[in-house]
């Protein structure tokens, strides 16, 4: 469940506030005039948050790998390595 609070509340009541997003989870929507600018989450919800971030951005490297893995499969070692050899000598030129 979540609450709406205008920012000229919050100010006011600020303390009161925090105490019930810490102890009692209540997320708040902070609105400036009658729109939506910013919310107040519980640590731990802002932390899981972090996590599926991370978490969706692992898997779309992991799927870009396999990708690349798929599409390179037909290229040796010493190819590889000849490409990388150029790409350094035109880097350095």
């Amino acid at each position: 469940m979540y609450k709406i609070i205008g920012v000229t509340e919050l100010q006011r009541r600020f303390r009161a506030v925090l105490d019930e997003v810490a102890r009692k989870h209540t997320l708040y929507i902070l609105t400036r005039g009658s729109r939506p600018e910013a919310a107040l989450v519980p640590y731990d919800e802002y932390m899981r948050f972090q996590e599926f971030q991370e978490q969706a951005v692992l898997a779309r490297f992991d799927r870009l790998l396999a990708r690349m893995v798929q599409q390179n499969t037909t290229f040796t070692e010493d190819e590889v390595d000849t490409d990388i050899e150029a790409a350094r000598s035109e880097r350095a030129g």
